[in-house]
């Protein structure tokens, strides 16, 4: 399932479009905040989704019975871009466990990559709900080894996949690698990706905008 959170109009499309805008990608402040943001946004159409159970308030006055989730899910996030993503979306889902993935392209001479996936920090995830927030899907290539790495260690219920801009490549690599306990949840979706796997029209490196240009080994 995938849902592009941009093809009803409200302030999502606002922020997205402020992200892809050059001029004001200058303001790397303003940058994060609209991922963040984005994120909270997620987080709280995802949430409608989740299991609910009644428990008993007190309140000053007397008890209330309260609707409240019934299992906090796992916030996990690719590092480093994805950084802003997930704490908007830890903004909401407060009291969520986190998980950290190091997951990048390295670069070869003859212009093509691999993923090297180079550190995991997370919880058990057996029988658990993760969300995994990385601001660009572009071919998938990332995204797949990571959640085969994460399949393949714990029993995980049910997956789902939040970013920024999706390119419809990488959602359909995803969706046919991971299989169909997967959610896919996008800003907006481009058709075009570059044979160097880059997203068009996009809206460039999602990590450089955040937190600055790096050096390349």
């Amino acid at each position: 399932m995938v849902i592009n959170l941009s093809s009803k109009n409200s302030l999502v499309n606002n922020w997205i479009s402020e992200l892809r805008d050059i001029n004001v990608q200058n303001d790397r402040l303003r940058f994060r905040r609209n991922l963040e943001r984005f994120g909270e946004v997620a987080a709280y159409e995802i949430s409608k989704n989740f299991n609910f159970k009644t428990v008993e308030i007190q309140t000053p006055l007397g008890t209330h019975n309260s609707n409240v989730i019934a299992e906090q899910p796992v916030l996990a996030t690719i590092l480093r871009a994805g950084l802003p993503l997930h704490n908007g979306m830890l903004n909401y889902f407060d009291k969520a466990d986190n998980a950290f993935i190091s997951a990048y392209r390295k670069h070869h001479r003859d212009g093509s990559f691999e993923i090297s996936l180079e550190y995991v920090s997370c919880p058990s995830l057996d029988n658990r709900t993760i969300i995994i927030s990385d601001p660009m899907l572009a071919t998938g290539a990332s995204l797949v080894k990571t959640i085969a790495i994460l399949q393949d260690r714990w029993q995980i219920n049910k997956i789902y996949v939040v970013c920024a801009i999706a390119s419809t490549v990488g959602i359909e690599y995803v969706e046919r690698e991971c299989g169909n306990n997967i959610e896919i949840w996008c800003g907006d979706i481009d058709e075009e990706l570059t044979a160097k796997g880059y997203i068009v029209p996009g809206l460039g490196d999602a990590g450089d905008l955040a937190f600055g240009t790096k050096a390349q080994s």
